[in-house]
């Protein structure tokens, strides 16, 4: 099998585990930041929870740059 195709399939799937592994803490910390408005520590969280945003954006993005350079080499 092509290396390229492994590479793909195991970056999308160890990006998946981690993303539904950190999913329930990152809703539990918007629920916090929701109910405590005031408090000092949501801008730590707040920051956190952005991160995560942006970190599965760009995991998304290259995982659909991957699946797209695989099938210009295998069919193009």
């Amino acid at each position: 099998m092509d290396f390229l195709l492994w590479t793909t399939i195991g970056f999308f799937i160890i990006g998946f585990v981690v993303l539904v592994s950190m999913k329930k803490g990152m809703e539990n910390k918007i629920a916090y930041i929701k109910a405590n408005m005031e408090d000092e520590e949501n801008p730590k969280k707040a920051n956190s929870v952005i991160w995560w945003i942006m970190s599965v954006t760009v995991w998304g993005l290259v995982s659909m740059m991957l699946v797209v350079w695989w099938f210009h080499n295998h069919f193009g």
